[in-house]
């Protein structure tokens, strides 16, 4: 994924928010933040000729050395391109690049509403930590007001650090 993807990856991401069962924020960042948010080496988008279909990015969740080995994943796929196996071919594809770089934890947190969401991350290996109650807020959207839980999810990896 690089700028030229972004037009698309921000659509998909702003459809997303729209929806109000994928992330607690309200608007899109600009290409300059969301670039300099995730880490470069692991973003993927899912192509159908030149249409992105999905994106999927992590981002680091400290900068204390010893996290370094532990990241956060974002996975988004368009609403016309559900179901069809786009999700978990980004998953994969973020499994494989992030062990390849020694990173030993992938980590998640989504609504125990989004159950697309939970399965798809159930299936490619990761478990439930835990239920993080009424950790945050909803600005806008359907929800906007509400307080919303969050599964904590993550994925050790069996190669990296075993």
């Amino acid at each position: 994924m690089d700028a030229r993807h972004w037009p698309a990856v921000e659509a998909i991401y702003a459809e997303g928010i729209a929806g109000g069962q994928a992330t607690f924020e309200a608007a899109t960042p600009s290409w300059e933040a969301f670039d300099q948010g995730r880490l470069r080496a692991h973003r993927f988008v899912c192509l159908d000729d030149d249409a992105v279909l999905g994106w999927a990015t992590v981002s680091a969740v400290s900068t204390r050395a010893a996290y370094a080995g532990v990241v956060e994943d974002s996975v988004y796929v368009a609403g016309a391109a559900r179901g069809r196996g786009v999700g978990r071919l980004l998953l994969d594809a973020l499994v494989r690049s992030t062990e390849e770089a020694g990173i030993w934890t992938l980590q998640s947190s989504v609504f125990p509403e989004n159950l697309p969401s939970l399965a798809l991350h159930l299936g490619a290996g990761f478990r439930e930590v835990g239920i993080r109650r009424r950790i945050a807020r909803m600005e806008r959207g359907p929800f906007a007001g509400s307080w919303r839980d969050i599964v904590l999810l993550e994925r050790r990896s069996p190669v990296v650090g075993a």
